[in-house]
């Protein structure tokens, strides 16, 4: 059981926690800048009315006194503005009530407005002109701008918070929405094991990015199962062929041992050691295909080989009259000599044990590269098991079966070494009985041949 710490990491540490604190912390960020700006820019409009309405209010009645209007007759009562004229020799000719004694003793040159303070009105923005020798200013309270600015204020300070939390709780919402088909690929891939690989994440219907995911994730699975089931599978068959000579070898000795007067020990010795170079053998081939699937068995001295002197070697070495390998043409190909010689090796062990009379080895030019052909006149293969014959511990029935000392490996090794050196092995019809296999491999070209022989050593 997962203690409430753990659950609260697990929170606070997953994708969906993630994405939705950084659209809110973005959007608190956003909506802070953005109802600063209000707030100035509120304040700042409301101020310029102010200033409008006083300099509008400060020029008409500079104009009534230019008009001769007397000083006494001028109505200063207003609700929003207050208005003094002070003379030249600094006395308050007139004054709106309430203000009684000067304020501004500093007289503009125009028609300006500034910052002042109201008694009992605190902060003002005050408008003077001159009028010959005279000044009017007029003043009105900063009061109802500080009050509406200080409301929208208040306005925004519940707003963003309460906007952040609502736009984070949809972002939570929606978040949840889109992975959720990714909880269901977790949840299922945890359920996964090498016993379990039949399994399958599931695809959402959809051609987002998740589908195709989930789309993707399915395939590799396709292909770890197959790898698996082949594993497996090779594995059993390994096991078999490596039971079979041990059994028989086992069972020749504790004959012997039981029965040691009548043991013909010379002829207990023969079938051990042919026993052990089939285990060896075997063995070999187990460890040189291992090694292919591990990828270490790339073509390690990789260059101009002469195809002719590798099949004329492995021709030697199988020492049967069957042989017929007077198509060999002198041709060079690219790759490694000791892996391209196991390979014509393995045609040829499959063509001996199986042909009646003849075996006929070619090697020719071909368009796109150099073709070695090994022909044999047995039972042939059905085109049905045309690719089956590649598969590894793969037999058949009738002349190509166990009995005829195959492990079932040689092909398959022989098609791996052929693809590695960018060729291809095949099954060929040529219309006749017996077997045809093409080995395809790439024609050398006179700059590998240049670059061979310049190498050192």
């Amino acid at each position: 059981m997962s203690s409430p710490r753990a659950g609260r990491r697990r929170v606070t540490g997953s994708l969906r926690f993630r994405v939705t604190a950084l659209a809110a912390l973005a959007v608190l960020a956003v909506l802070t800048i953005v109802g600063v700006g209000i707030t100035l820019t509120h304040r700042a409009v409301l101020t310029e009315s102010l200033d409008e309405t006083l300099g509008d209010r400060a020029d008409t009645i500079a104009d009534q006194l230019r008009a001769g209007a007397p000083v006494e007759g001028l109505d200063l009562s207003a609700e929003d503005v207050l208005v003094q004229v002070i003379g030249a020799d600094g006395s308050v000719l007139a004054a709106s009530p309430g203000l009684p004694v000067r304020l501004w003793p500093d007289a503009p040159r125009g028609t300006t407005v500034r910052e002042g303070e109201l008694p009992g009105h605190g902060a003002a923005r005050v408008a003077a002109t001159r009028v010959g020798g005279d000044t009017v200013y007029v003043a009105g309270s900063l009061e109802d701008v500080a009050d509406s600015t200080r409301a929208l204020r208040r306005s925004l300070l519940v707003a963003v918070p309460v906007s952040t939390a609502v736009l984070a709780a949809l972002v939570w919402w929606l978040v949840g929405r889109v992975i959720r088909p990714v909880e269901a690929i977790r949840a299922e891939v945890d359920r996964i094991s090498a016993s379990r690989l039949d399994r399958r994440v599931p695809e959402p219907a959809t051609t987002d990015e998740i589908a195709r995911l989930a789309h993707t994730m399915n395939a590799m699975l396709d292909r770890l199962d197959l790898s698996a089931e082949r594993q497996r599978r090779f594995v059993a068959d390994a096991a078999h062929e490596l039971r079979s000579p041990l059994a028989r070898i086992r069972a020749e000795l504790e004959v012997d041992a039981a029965h040691p007067d009548s043991a013909d020990l010379r002829a207990t010795h023969a079938s051990v050691l042919e026993g052990a170079v089939t285990l060896q053998r075997l063995v070999d081939d187990l460890l040189l295909l291992a090694r292919g699937d591990s990828g270490a068995l790339r073509p390690g001295s990789a260059g101009p080989v002469d195809l002719d002197d590798v099949v004329d070697r492995a021709v030697r070495m199988q020492a049967d009259p069957r042989v017929d390998a007077r198509g060999v043409a002198p041709v060079q190909v690219v790759g490694d000599p000791e892996q391209l010689e196991r390979a014509v090796r393995n045609l040829l062990d499959n063509a001996v044990r199986h042909a009646r009379e003849r075996i006929t080895l070619t090697v020719s030019e071909v368009p796109g590269g150099v073709e070695l052909a090994v022909t044999d006149d047995g039972p042939g293969v059905p085109p049905a098991s045309a690719e089956r014959i590649f598969e590894r511990f793969a037999r058949l029935d009738g002349a190509r079966s166990a009995g005829d000392g195959g492990a079932g490996l040689g092909l398959a090794i022989a098609r791996d070494i052929a693809e590695r050196h960018g060729g291809s092995l095949s099954l060929s019809p040529h219309g006749a009985s017996g077997a045809r296999f093409v080995l395809t491999l790439p024609v050398a070209r006179e700059e590998d041949a240049r670059i061979a022989s310049s190498a050192p050593g």
